[in-house]
């Protein structure tokens, strides 16, 4: 009888079981350059400016300088195409920024 090792190469593995962003994405993204302001309210109020990247409806994506942003913090934010509160879904630091994926909230 003969054996036959079946083996997985990480690339293929990773393929099969890791969805790419763009299709866990609802809504298509857009580039989009320019400024976006920023602001945290907590622990203490803080303003600070980065780049867009890209935008759709629900979020946009941004590169800034605020290493200390993290998941789940909500934003105030105001852009060339739109304003309002915002949810850090991630950040991926990429020094010498921080580029972060933030989700638009509904207005209260």
């Amino acid at each position: 009888m003969e054996w036959k090792r079946h083996t997985k190469t990480a690339s293929r593995e990773a393929s099969r079981s890791v969805e790419t962003e763009a299709d866990r994405r609802r809504q298509a993204r857009r580039p989009l350059e320019g400024e976006v302001r920023l602001w945290i309210d907590d622990p203490a109020p803080v303003e600070f400016t980065g780049r867009l990247v890209d935008y759709s409806a629900n979020g946009f994506r941004a590169r800034h300088r605020r290493a200390a942003l993290h998941s789940g913090q909500e934003v105030r934010f105001s852009h060339s195409e739109a304003e309002g509160r915002a949810r850090v879904v991630w950040n991926r630091i990429l020094q010498p920024h921080v580029e972060s994926g933030f989700l638009i909230l509904p207005r209260r």
